[in-house]
């Protein structure tokens, strides 16, 4: 199965309450690699690859995880993987 890359740009109450280390908390349970980092016009970019089945399953496993109250829109990128990820990290 192809990989794939997918950057999500989360938008609402999302610095500031600990989301980018809950969401590098969900990475044990999926096959996924990338990183996690806020953006200076207060949202958060996410960029990760792995097939497109674990990549929508950990989109939505960060959902669940009680985030989803803080996310009032989601933009999402698909493209084909670029590799050179390794592990999860947090960015600035």
């Amino acid at each position: 199965m192809s990989r794939q890359r997918m950057q999500v740009i989360y938008s609402g109450h999302v610095q500031g309450v600990g989301f980018r280390y809950t969401v590098r908390s969900l990475i044990p349970g999926y096959e996924v690699a990338g990183s996690i980092r806020n953006l200076a016009d207060g949202r958060v970019e996410l960029v990760a690859e792995g097939t497109q089945e674990e990549l929508e399953a950990f989109r939505q496993a960060i959902r669940e995880s009680g985030l989803s109250g803080l996310i009032d829109n989601e933009q999402i990128t698909w493209g084909d993987a670029r590799g050179g990820l390794r592990g999860f990290e947090i960015q600035g």
